[in-house]
Order: C-alpha cells, then structure tokens, then sequence
C-alpha cells in the first residue's frame, strides 16, 4: 500500500483517509486544522458573552468578557485585565455591544444587566458607558430605557451610516410559558448627548422566546440588515424608510424545525450565503440552511446531534479556503461526557457532508465565543469563554 500525503494549507493535526483508485489503495494523510490554546483568565465567574474590539485606538483588537458582576477588557498583546464598571445592577451583567461607531477608532460601548430570566415584568436594563480620558479606568454609567429580560444587544448600522442599537429580550412583557405579548426587539438612536433620551423603534415584536440574532449586509443596499432566531422561527429583518420589513427564512413545524436558540450567517462556496443555528434553545443539535430555489423557506440540513446546552455559533473563514466554516460550542457535558467547540467543514458539493473538527475537546464549557485576528497575522482566532470552567481563551490560529 503506498502512501500520499496531502498538503492542504490549512492543515496541521493528521488523520488518515483510505481509498482505491483503480488497482491500487492510498493511504491518504489529511491534515486537519490547528489551534493553539492560551488562558488569559482562568477565574472568570461566568462570562457570559464576549466580544473583539479596539478600545484604546492602538489599532490592535481587544478582548471584553461580560462576568456575573464586572464588565472587563482585557488589552491586546500582554492581556492585561481592566474592569470597566462592575455591580451596575443587583443581578448579573449579560450582554455587550462593542464597535467603533464614529470613526474615532475606539470602540463604543452599551451593555445589558439586571438579567434575570424568570421575571419577564421587572427585570433587564440597558446601559451606555462613557469612557474617561484614561480608558483602563472605570466608565461612566448612562441607564436607558428597557424592556424586561434583556439578553442581547449589537450596533447596526443603518442606510445614513450612523449606528442603532438593536437590543433584544429574551421573553415578551407578562410572558409565562412563552405565552402572552411577543418579545420587543427595539432599536436604540443615540441622541448628541448620550444622557439625554435616546429615541427607540420596534424592529420586530412577533415572536415568543428568542435568543440571539446576526448583523449583516443582506440586500446590497445602504445599512446592515438583522437576522433573528427564536421560537417561531428564522427572521429577515430589513429597514424601510418608516418600517422594518420581514421575511421567513424558517418557521417551527417545517423540515423538523422547533425553534432556534442561535444563528449566524455565513458566506458559502462562490459566495453563496448560509444560516447556522443552535436548535433549539439550548438545544441539542447544529443546523444549516440554504435558499432553495422557488421555495420561500431555506433548506435545513442538520450537521450535529450531540450538542448539550449549545450557546455559541460563529461563521468565518478560520482555514483561509475563501468560504465560511461554522464554529459551535456548547456549555454542559454531552453524551461523551464532554464539553468544547467543534468546527465545521462544509461539503464539497451541496447537501453533502459537513466534516467535524475538534477545537476544544472538554476544556472549555462554552458560553460564548467570539472571532478575529488578533495578532495581525491574516489569521483568525478565536476567544471563548466557558460557565463552568471558569477561563477565558485565545486559540491562536496555527494553520
């Protein structure tokens, strides 16, 4: 039996692949996709989210952690912890919003707390941080308006240039048993003065049960559009000139779909564009969808089944391949008593097999995760952070 190996470029951790061409066998050497871990933090509370974004306006990408009690950054390249603000609120911190959105190359932020999931009446809050001359000191908190169980939050940029806020709550006002007013995902105008009020606009109010939502350029017009997952669905959600317009992309009942905890839009071979998800919420299983011609609703493909608590999804092109593989991580041991990050490899050909790579094999309790080149390298990394392990982690991109 001869042997071939393969160069890949991406490829670094070897597996073997045999197959006959003809008369004769190959033992094929495939090199997989390596990553190498860094903790900056083993003794984070929670973590609940994080996020890549430039604080100091040193050019050089930064790393903020929400923790139970603390918002912190951590600076780029000696990882030095600073906390921004910590017990804003009685309950946990949950969400961030991260981006320079003014051109100053510093990063603006807004987050969310108060969290508390099981109060759908009086929970949530949303926050804007003032930051002082000194940016490793602690910001200035400005209080917003705010529906109940605030979860998540991002800036959008709309068709002017300038940035919304779009926060979304996990259940409607009231709610019990995901019954009741559906969830109020409003989007946010910063007035001159961040202390004066900031206008809001609903975005969409149809759903019950949502958890988290993407940010892309969808139509090729000015402004970002929104992608939603939750309950009743996969949401579009563009802006019009006096409304939010949206379209199904999935809805529960249809190809085995029962709601979306996660979502993320990814950018296929030749262009194409993909959804993943976590489904449902924290849910068990990774799904893909792709627009099928004359059909209003995309195709599912379900690409893993062993998740246990799937929190996190992120679409990038980690391997350099000029198309997007999927990043899940999931927070509670699974059926090999396990928990981590798997990448995805997409197919070949559509409807094909997506291939599974190990990132994280059970150090990491993902609770979220986040990626960028954090190094400058034209790499990818990636920075997650894990409930019950406790640590904050690069893995650097090693291809």
């Amino acid at each position: 039996m001869k042997t071939r190996r393969i160069e890949w470029d991406v490829l670094r951790v070897c597996a073997l692949l045999i197959f006959v061409a003809g008369e004769k066998t190959y033992a094929v050497e495939l090199v997989l996709p390596k990553f190498e871990a860094q903790v900056i933090d083993s003794k984070i509370e929670i973590g609940y989210a994080t996020a890549i974004a430039d604080i100091d306006g040193d050019g050089k990408p930064d790393i903020l952690v929400v923790d139970k009690k603390q918002i912190a950054w951590y600076h780029n390249p000696d990882w030095a912890r600073h906390v921004i603000c910590e017990n804003v609120t009685k309950q946990d911190n949950v969400c961030i919003a991260a981006k320079d959105i003014d051109g100053s190359g510093k990063a603006s932020i807004a987050i969310g707390a108060e969290w508390n999931p099981g109060d759908t009446v009086n929970s949530g809050s949303v926050h804007y941080l003032i930051p002082p001359a000194d940016r490793t000191q602690k910001w200035e908190v400005v209080t917003l308006h705010h529906e109940p169980t605030v979860h998540r939050m991002k800036w959008v940029q709309v068709a002017d240039g300038k940035y919304k806020l779009v926060v979304l709550p996990l259940h409607g006002r009231g709610n019990k048993n995901a019954q009741g007013d559906g969830v109020k995902m409003l989007a946010y105008t910063m007035p001159a003065n961040p202390k004066d009020e900031w206008k809001t606009e609903v975005v969409d109010e149809s759903m019950h049960i949502t958890h988290n939502f993407d940010v892309v350029e969808w139509n090729g017009q000015p402004g970002q559009e929104i992608v939603l997952g939750g309950k009743e669905g996969l949401l579009l959600c563009e802006r019009g000139a006096d409304a939010w317009k949206k379209t199904a992309l999935a809805a529960t009942g249809e190809q085995g779909f029962n709601g979306a905890g996660e979502v993320r839009v990814g950018k296929g071979v030749g262009g194409t564009r993909f959804l993943a998800t976590v489904e449902p919420f924290h849910g068990t299983q990774a799904a893909i969808y792709t627009a099928a011609a004359g059909e209003k609703l995309w195709k599912r493909q379900v690409i893993e089944t062993n998740l246990k608590d799937g929190h996190a999804v992120a679409c990038a092109d980690v391997l350099g391949t000029g198309s997007d593989q999927v990043l899940v991580g999931w927070r509670l041991p699974n059926s090999a008593s396990k928990v981590g990050i798997n990448l995805y490899l997409p197919p070949e050909q559509a409807g094909g097999e997506w291939k599974k790579v190990p990132v994280d094999d059970n150090t990491m309790a993902c609770e979220d995760l986040v990626v960028g080149d954090l190094n400058g390298d034209g790499r990818l990394d990636i920075v997650a952070s894990g409930r019950a392990t406790h640590n904050l982690v690069i893995y650097w991109n090693k291809k």
